[in-house]
């Protein structure tokens, strides 16, 4: 935490000292709700729910985030590790199918040491890593052990547009490696007998007015990755 490099932006502030960087957080570990999500994609929500966990702060500047408040401002209660693993705890206690990690990459030692501890108690959960897309290939290989699931965006092939509307004029390159990263160590997709994905990569794409072309470029982009 002296120097932050745990995505992209290398912003290489001193958040032990109170610094911030583009995520806008310190070293203080943060989480904005916890709770089980029913409106996930299917084959993680399933009639279950997905159990849930919603950091404060992102990598991303998304002007139309729908998650502004947390993402972008202040929301979020400071926790510890040790509180974090017994969250996971009591998420998978609470009957959910998956942990589903909603934006965490600020926060990678603190979420990998929770993990651990959680394990320890018995966690035993398929862990979904819901991302932006914009990680590094370091970050992506750290949580090799750690997430089975790679929930990712794919949000742009020109990087314009990325600029002008996530302030990362880098993505598309960054999240190209960091999904054949996610591709090459997760493989093939696995489902249980009800449908719920055991592991495997899911990518999203949102559509944005008036950028149909960056939409379709997006769809190739996709398409190579696995060819």
């Amino acid at each position: 935490m002296k120097i932050c490099t745990l995505c992209p932006r290398m912003c290489a502030v001193d958040r032990k000292s109170g610094e911030r960087g583009i995520c806008g957080q310190t070293e203080q570990l943060k989480v904005a709700r916890a709770a089980l999500h029913y409106w996930e994609e299917p084959c993680l929500s399933g009639t279950r729910g997905s159990g849930t966990v919603f950091f404060s702060g992102c990598t991303l500047r998304c002007c139309y985030c729908q998650n502004y408040p947390i993402s972008q401002g202040e929301v979020g209660k400071a926790i510890s590790v040790e509180r974090l693993a017994e969250i996971f705890m009591n998420l998978q206690n609470g009957g959910a199918k998956n942990l589903n990690l909603v934006t965490a990459s600020q926060y990678l030692p603190w979420v990998t040491a929770a993990l651990d501890q959680a394990r320890t108690a018995g966690f035993c959960l398929p862990v979904v890593y819901n991302t932006g897309g914009y990680e590094t290939v370091e970050a992506v290989k750290a949580l090799a052990r750690y997430v089975d699931i790679w929930l990712a965006d794919y949000k742009y092939a020109d990087g314009a547009l990325a600029a002008e509307l996530s302030a990362a004029q880098d993505y598309p390159a960054v999240a190209d490696a960091a999904l054949r990263q996610m591709l090459l160590q997760t493989g093939a997709p696995v489902y249980d007998a009800d449908g719920y994905l055991q592991k495997g990569v899911i990518v999203r794409h949102l559509a944005l007015p008036g950028h149909a072309a960056d939409s379709k470029a997006v769809l190739q982009r996709l398409a190579a990755l696995r060819a």
